[in-house]
């Protein structure tokens, strides 16, 4: 599974950059996708998708700011469950016992409890 994601050769494309989009997506959408949440501006959404052959597996990463003071770990949590489906999906025709594992926020800084 892995070898077809450096390759380049997954049934279903280019699996790194099209996780990379869903992330972003999903940071921008939080707001529309879970109840009560504040609608904020985002100043940075950086992401990354990294190929880690020690688990094996895909780790997704988000890093998200504002520069208004509230913090944006939904943002960043919503950006990467987004993007684990999205690496789900493509992984199904390659292998079916793919499994998403320890979704989490790593810090946060800002925001009322910071």
């Amino acid at each position: 599974m892995l070898d077809a994601v450096v390759g380049g050769t997954a049934l279903r494309g280019a699996v790194v950059s099209t996780a990379e989009l869903a992330e972003i997506m999903g940071a921008k959408r939080t707001a529309n996708l879970i109840p009560l949440c504040h609608p904020l501006p985002l100043a940075k959404v950086a992401v990354r998708i990294k190929i880690e052959r020690a688990l094996p597996g895909i780790v997704a990463a988000t890093e998200t700011r504002t520069d208004v003071k509230i913090g944006v770990e939904m943002e960043a949590l919503t950006a990467v469950s987004i993007a684990c489906p999205t690496l789900y999906d493509m992984f199904k025709p390659i292998d079916r016992d793919v499994m998403i594992d320890k979704i989490s926020a790593t810090a946060k800084v800002g925001g009322k409890s910071a």
